[in-house]
């Protein structure tokens, strides 16, 4: 969670828009109830997500080093490097050569043509290997971005430390930590289409590399809007996800940025994370204080802090981490109202969702905040929302239910006022998804209603 004084990274990327324009197979865990059937509620789509998994999709980009790996769970990793090239990390100083090799997706034609993207990726980085992931898009006046740069990626932070890269504009978008946005929306301006271009690294002369599952971005046009559309209740239904304070860690590691209102982020990972099964071994959590409780939550945000960024809120490397531990998958996308959460919760997926609030406009919440992301796991049989929110004090008072009304409005609005009574802006829908590398049919199903294949 983004303290309430301070700014979120919508906040700052209005700004630099702003700026830049000079003018403004495995089943999910037993859940507490049943599904119960009710109306569902068509929004119109202004989200286009598209993902490369397949083998069939790895051969379809055109690469150079590359190999493209069948099987269970196809990927790309490095065959023979295209070439050595020298990087220096801008957080350490340290220069090093890196063999490297190139994959770059066809271009993919939005369904929505977009003001904004966000791309995000599933990989295994042994350590001495990483990767990049990088965005062209062609706007709707044909002319092209430049090749962005969205990620640079490892799970471990030995090697390089992962880092977003701000200050990339062509005066035309933007790139703000994870997302690239227009700059000025208004003009009619839109991204019609991209491609997405993945650069693997190892050191050199070993036979290591980086393995890539899937690779997406996700192009949405969410209407800019203080209020959103009412959706009518559909399901009564429980999951049972762990619960973890973010609260219980004020403090801790400040290299991870202290831990308490800093940690939403990853506390809700590991929840979810967990909620699949997966845990952390002793030898991986080795390095935590031994007195802390919850030691898997520092682990987490150790895993996802971003160095340029400068905190653990980056939803790109939230959704890389879930997808280090063995068969799930990581995506982050926008839905269109609690009637896609409602599907997501029927199947067994529980979600993280983004929003920013006053305090008075979540009742019961007992806080403001200028971004926090906090995990929904259910629904009421009035329709309103359960969610395990790592903002509170201990881990037993996580479990809160939100009304239905408020939640929706405040994680759906692209637009709100901030205790100043300043215009300031929202997520407008963000949310992560990790389910299995092998969803079920029903899983299939419900994923698929929502954009994500």
């Amino acid at each position: 969670m983004s303290r309430a004084s301070e700014p979120s990274r919508r906040t700052v990327l209005a700004a630099a828009v702003a700026a830049a324009t000079a003018t403004g197979a495995v089943a999910g865990p037993a859940a507490a109830a049943t599904p119960a059937a009710g109306p569902a509620q068509e929004s119109p789509r202004t989200v286009d997500y598209r993902a490369w998994t397949s083998y069939s999709d790895w051969l379809g980009g055109s690469g150079q080093g590359v190999r493209a790996l069948a099987g269970a769970r196809p990927a790309v990793a490095i065959g023979t490097p295209a070439g050595r090239t020298d990087y220096t990390d801008p957080h350490t100083g340290k220069t090093a050569s890196w063999e490297y090799a190139t994959w770059t997706s066809p271009v993919h034609r939005l369904s929505v043509p977009s003001t904004e993207a966000i791309a995000s990726w599933n990989a295994h980085t042994p350590a001495g290997t990483w990767l990049q992931v990088e965005l062209q898009g062609t706007y709707s006046d044909g002319t092209d971005t430049p090749w962005y740069v969205m990620g640079r990626w490892a799970a471990g932070d030995r090697d390089i430390r992962r880092t977003s890269v701000d200050g990339q504009t062509d005066g035309k978008s933007t790139v703000s930590t994870d997302t690239c946005a227009l700059a000025d929306a208004a003009s009619g301006l839109r991204l019609v289409s991209y491609r997405l271009r993945l650069t693997l690294y190892r050191t050199p002369g070993s036979r290591l590399t980086p393995t890539v599952w899937r690779l997406g971005a996700m192009g949405s046009d969410i209407p800019d809007r203080f209020t959103v559309p009412a959706s009518a209740p559909g399901l009564v239904r429980e999951l049972t996800v762990p619960r973890y304070s973010q609260e219980i860690h004020k403090g801790q590691y400040p290299e991870y940025d202290n831990g308490g209102e800093a940690w939403c982020s990853p506390t809700s990972s590991q929840m979810i994370i967990e909620y699949w099964g997966r845990r952390l071994t002793p030898g991986q959590l080795s390095w935590v204080d031994p007195s802390y409780a919850d030691p898997q939550v520092c682990h987490a945000a150790r895993s996802t802090y971003d160095y340029q960024y400068q905190g653990c809120g980056n939803w790109p490397f939230n959704a890389a981490y879930a997808a280090t531990f063995e068969d799930l998958q990581g995506v982050v996308t926008r839905l269109s109202s609690l009637t896609d959460l409602e599907r997501l919760i029927a199947a067994g997926i529980p979600a993280i969702t983004s929003q920013s609030f006053l305090e008075k406009e979540l009742t019961g919440a007992g806080y403001g905040t200028s971004g926090h992301l906090m995990t929904v796991i259910g629904f009421t049989a009035g329709g309103d929302v359960i969610a395990n929110d790592p903002a509170s004090p201990d881990d037993d008072a996580v479990r809160r239910v939100y009304k239905r009304r408020e939640f929706e409005n405040i994680w759906l609005r692209t637009k709100r006022y901030n205790a100043s009574g300043k215009v300031v802006s929202g997520s407008g829908g963000v949310c992560y998804l990790y389910f299995p590398a092998h969803p079920t049919a029903p899983q299939r199903t419900a994923l698929a209603a929502v954009g994500v294949r």
